[in-house]
């Protein structure tokens, strides 16, 4: 008989329901993921990051004014004509490059009841099988492979990895915190426990939960009997605390069913488009390690910097 082997992961799953009120008046009218960094939304950053990864089949968790992103993903023949006809091979490949990532499917939250809820809308596209969950307002440099890290380490340990950065002990009640002890890897951690942006005093670790997840299926069950938590939402990390908690006090492998849950500690460049100040801040970053547009704006950015002090 052969050995039985789980399949390789290759569905990612991308909530992008929210209403991004932080960047009111531009989003009345335009998704928050649609807005350009550099020259490209932010959302299509996070699918290519999972189809880097050998995630090809994206679901997207939409709401209500959420169409440009179905939009943006899809063939544009008009466009893609007039470009034809003009010889402009240049911008015809960046227009179809986003409708060649991925496999798209969407569905819709509907009532926004937070991240957890949103997850448990991917169960019926996602099945038994493990999964990626990608939060867009993390930008993830693809010089730093974080996502293919953590999908060799949940097949290598089964259950459910999360994505850890370490942050200054004050600004810890902004994020999930992990309880972690060490592993044989120096990048990976075995959490033991999770709370929903502790006050400083209260946190386990300084180990900050970032947007990338890949998941047990199990947290479905979790999720479905997850009570609303923190703001009154149902939260993601109550369901993997409950993960965690479950596999550290189970005494047989019955009780450890939905696996171990570890944390990839990351150390490379990540750019959060989350707030205004941020945002900001990623697309200079970018725009400057660009070999189109960065010498340039460099100087430009020097001389304006020099001006002004």
């Amino acid at each position: 008989m052969t050995e039985s082997h789980p399949p390789r992961i290759s569905k990612a799953v991308i909530p992008a329901a929210g209403l991004g009120t932080r960047f009111l008046p531009a989003t009345k009218a335009t998704p928050k993921e649609m807005l350009p960094v550099v020259d490209k939304p932010a959302i299509q950053y996070v699918v290519e990051e999972a189809a880097s990864a050998g995630l090809d089949d994206v679901l997207m968790i939409t709401g209500r004014n959420k169409r440009p992103l179905e939009d943006h993903f899809d063939r544009n023949y008009e466009l893609e004509s007039a470009l034809l006809k003009k010889g402009d091979e240049a911008r015809l490949a960046k227009v179809q490059e986003s409708s060649d990532l991925a496999t798209m499917h969407y569905v819709r939250q509907g009532d926004p009841k937070g991240l957890g809820h949103a997850v448990l809308c991917a169960a019926p596209h996602v099945g038994n099988e493990p999964f990626a969950v990608l939060l867009g307002d993390d930008l993830i440099d693809p010089r730093d492979p974080l996502l293919a890290r953590m999908v060799d380490v949940q097949e290598r340990h089964g259950g459910s990895v999360i994505a850890l950065m370490e942050v200054a002990p004050e600004q810890i009640h902004l994020y999930g915190c992990a309880a972690v002890k060490p592993t044989d890897d120096s990048d990976v951690v075995e959490v033991t426990g999770l709370v929903e942006k502790p006050d400083a005093a209260d946190a386990p670790s300084n180990y900050a939960i970032i947007g990338r997840y890949v998941l047990d299926p199990h947290v479905f069950d979790i999720l479905r009997k997850t009570e609303p938590g923190r703001g009154g939402e149902i939260q993601l990390t109550d369901a993997l605390q409950q993960l965690a908690a479950r596999y550290q006090s189970a005494a047989d492998a019955e009780g450890k069913v939905g696996g171990p849950v570890h944390g990839v500690v990351f150390k490379g460049r990540r750019y959060d488009t989350g707030d205004r100040g941020d945002y900001l801040r990623a697309i200079v970053r970018l725009a400057c390690e660009r070999e189109d547009l960065g010498p340039d704006f460099q100087a430009w950015l020097r001389s304006y910097v020099s001006e002004e002090m």
